[in-house]
């Protein structure tokens, strides 16, 4: 077995066919086939099932997905580390973030980590829930994961966990008038009549806005799905809003009133990074956090 079988049975299993592998591989479609081949008769037995075009893991290819995620990992970091001894020049840093936490803290942890290491480029991709970030570092799709969950701290398994701060709510309205007046946390009961701009149910900012109906005779006026689209739907006047407070810096750069919300609701934010020794990218970035 060879590094290069690994990576073409990873592609394989995260593209859910051979050809879209050997898209993504930018290689012949054969060549992705033959690593197959060849490795399932150097382990004696075949790793999927073989449905027309499909290809759905079997039992011993679903025990060889870890082992053969963490030999790629381990010689990604290699390199990766001889490649820094000069210091980080280049190369890329890969991070998975759940959506609000990439505006905030995210956006001015990318900020500072540049400022220190120009010459390399950072990727970021979204996950709605924080066990997809975490399977997404566990997977080493990517090196650092931003994660925020409800009412206490993140305990994953295997994971190195790096808390990082706790995030409360906060209502955004168009005019002042729309809100209590004053300055002081807005308690929910305090609230009437408001038409409520929501997202899904799962997330913290949802569960916030749903102690607000619970304690009111606040109602929804509109759900969506994605959660970008609250602000611009509260700036045309639709209704207000419930957003965690990394929120505040777009929503008043918006022109929007921000008040503090007064519920028991709030959100833990950490970063995570694989257990075992990260890549110098992934390294120098958890130096920035703790900075």
């Amino acid at each position: 077995m060879d590094v290069r079988q690994m990576r073409y049975f990873l592609a394989v299993v995260d593209a859910d066919s051979v050809h879209q592998a050997a898209v993504r591989l930018h290689v012949a479609q054969p060549s992705v086939s033959q690593a197959l081949r060849k490795l399932e008769r150097e382990l004696g037995c075949e790793l999927f099932h073989r449905t027309g075009r499909r290809l759905v893991l079997n039992a011993a290819g679903q025990a060889l997905v870890g082992p053969a995620r963490e030999l790629v990992r381990s010689l990604d970091v290699a390199k990766a580390t001889v490649r820094a001894v000069d210091g980080l020049r280049g190369g890329r840093l890969s991070i998975s973030s759940m959506p609000s936490q990439a505006v905030s803290p995210l956006a001015g942890l990318i900020g500072g980590f540049l400022s220190r290491h120009p010459g390399v480029e950072v990727g970021v991709t979204t996950a709605a829930r924080p066990e997809d970030v975490c399977g997404a570092v566990r997977d080493g799709v990517a090196e650092v994961g931003v994660v925020a969950v409800p009412n206490g701290p993140l305990r994953e398994t295997g994971l190195r966990v790096v808390p990082l701060e706790v995030q409360r709510f906060v209502l955004v309205a168009r005019t002042p008038d729309d809100l209590p007046a004053g300055t002081e946390p807005v308690r929910p009961e305090e609230l009437r009549g408001l038409g409520l701009v929501v997202g899904q149910p799962g997330t913290g900012m949802r569960r916030a806005a749903d102690a607000v109906l619970a304690a009111t005779d606040c109602r929804v006026v509109v759900r969506v799905e994605q959660r970008e689209a609250l602000l611009p739907l509260v700036l045309a006047g639709v209704g207000v809003a419930v957003v965690a407070d990394s929120w505040r810096p777009l929503a008043e750069a918006a022109g929007l009133v921000v008040r503090p919300l007064a519920v028991d609701e709030s959100l833990h934010v950490a970063l995570v990074v694989p257990g075992t020794r990260p890549t110098p990218a992934a390294a120098a970035f958890l130096e920035v956090a703790r900075d």
